[in-house]
């Protein structure tokens, strides 16, 4: 015999209904996760939007499930084991690729760009999605490309954030095989050093008419909570309808989009 209705009952569209006391003191620990750090009793309260006396039988119940922990000589509350179990638990699943699939698409319909994902592959920056824009561009650019670690907006955000053990080496054979095949002469280590650094204080790479004549290309890093990137998202698209300037909206667009990503796989800057 049912005794009630489940959540199989309940009409489409409408709201589902919660418990509110758990809604409340939920705040407290959004705060203590947006703090980062310990708090005193009326630090906390005060941030969740209530008075200490409501706050406290709260966290009470909260310590006794091990979401939070008060330290017995200072008194501070800070996120107890409970929580960070679950949000290992919860780390350990996300996937960055699925994360940044719709980013990237939306991205694209939004600046009328193409896109791409790119991650490190045993070859180097590899191109593991492609999202061509409303206007198609003539770009040889397919899953499993991999792009120039020297030159290509894309491979420079790997270049930039690697560690140099892993990039070194494939960036030395690009450089000696762009100057055997007569590609012109090949920029210097401390060309190659300088660029990388403008990407790391920028937070972004740019390829202006080049390696690909007549396109424009911007590439944001995407990282994970052990703040190592994961993936590289790119937007590209021909010079005359692409703004590349560094405060334009196509930069703006993705590097929000970028950050967006990496907060939801646990980075914190």
């Amino acid at each position: 015999m049912r005794s009630g209705p489940s959540n199989d009952d309940e009409p489409a569209g409408r709201a589902r209904r919660g418990i509110q006391s758990i809604e409340v003191g939920g705040q407290l620990l959004l705060a203590l996760a947006r703090t980062g750090a310990p708090m005193m009793l009326r630090d906390l309260a005060r941030a969740a939007g209530m008075v200490p006396a409501k706050a406290h039988p709260y966290l009470v119940s909260f310590g006794k499930l091990g979401l939070i922990e008060q330290d017995p000589v200072t008194g501070r509350y800070e996120l107890g084991r409970l929580a960070l179990e679950l949000g290992l638990v919860s780390l350990q699943r996300l996937d960055p690729v699925r994360i940044a699939t719709p980013e990237i698409s939306a991205l694209s319909v939004r600046t009328a760009q193409s896109g791409a994902l790119a991650v490190w592959g045993t070859h180097g920056t590899t191109i593991i999605r492609f999202e061509e824009s409303t206007r198609p561009i003539h770009v040889n650019l397919r899953t499993g490309t991999v792009m120039s670690l020297v030159h290509s907006a894309t491979g420079q955000i790997f270049a930039a954030y690697l560690p140099p053990k892993l990039t070194e080496s494939l960036i030395r054979s690009e450089l000696e095989r762009t100057s055997e095949d007569g590609g012109g002469r090949p920029p210097s280590w401390k060309q190659i050093e300088a660029t990388l650094s403008d990407v790391r204080t920028r937070g972004i790479a740019r390829a202006v008419g080049h390696p690909i004549p007549g396109i424009n290309a911007f590439s944001a890093p995407v990282f994970d909570h052990t703040r190592n990137v994961v993936l590289a998202m790119t937007l590209l698209g021909p010079q005359n309808t692409f703004d590349a300037g560094w405060r334009g909206p196509i930069a703006q667009a993705l590097l929000e989009s970028a950050a967006a990503v990496s907060s939801r796989l646990g980075y914190r800057p």
